[in-house]
């Protein structure tokens, strides 16, 4: 099975909502960082990705007909070039609120992880993570506003500059299902659009949002 659909956006753009959304598209299942919690095995294939050793993406995904949010987000690149019939969707929300989202779950977790008793695998990913994305793309400072929101920005012109825009739909989960039903050619769902991970539910997962 190669995947069909790519995201390339962050993680806190509504990736959680498109995840869902997708599957009831009849693109499951779509591999999200929730899936690396719940499959612990999967965490061996991200520690050689941030080691910089090759990997078949195939294997990465595999079962998997479409990905979302991060990790697989950081390397749309490579997952666009490996699965060249996937089309990619590209989710973001306005800057400022991607911040004050991303700061208060993701970027509070990379700054206080290694001091939370978590199991082992969620700690490993997130060592992983750190490497790929808060070293890389964050320049080691994953809870600097400026610096993030910049790489943010950036990596939004990146996808705009090398996806191909047949190809391509940058998207809001606020505008529903008309654009991403349009853009993947199914049919519109007689369903609301899903709407999830709120900070609430983004500890949840981790046992409680530490002080």
């Amino acid at each position: 099975m190669a995947l069909s659909v790519i995201g390339s956006g962050f993680g806190r753009t509504g990736t959680k909502s498109l995840k869902e959304a997708l599957e009831q598209l009849g693109f499951a299942p779509c591999h999200h960082m929730h899936e690396i919690v719940t499959h612990p095995e999967q965490v061996a294939h991200w520690q050689a990705i941030a080691a910089g050793q090759p990997v078949d993406w195939n294997d990465v995904f595999a079962g998997y007909k479409s990905q979302v949010d991060w990790p697989g987000a950081h390397v749309w690149r490579e997952l666009a070039a490996a699965f060249p019939d996937a089309k990619v969707v590209h989710t973001l929300r306005p800057a400022d609120t991607w911040w004050n989202s991303y700061s208060k779950t993701i970027g509070k977790l990379m700054n206080t992880y290694k001091q939370i008793p978590l199991p082992p695998h969620i700690t490993a990913i997130m060592d992983a993570w750190n490497k790929m994305v808060g070293d890389t793309v964050f320049s080691g400072r994953p809870t600097d506003r400026d610096i993030c929101i910049e790489a943010y920005n950036r990596n939004t012109q990146q996808v705009r500059d090398t996806i191909p825009a047949d190809r391509l739909l940058v998207f809001n989960v606020a505008e529903g299902w008309e654009p991403l039903c349009k853009f993947l050619g199914v049919a519109v769902p007689p369903t609301a659009f899903p709407h999830h991970n709120l900070r609430a539910d983004f500890w949840e997962v981790l046992g409680g949002e530490p002080a």
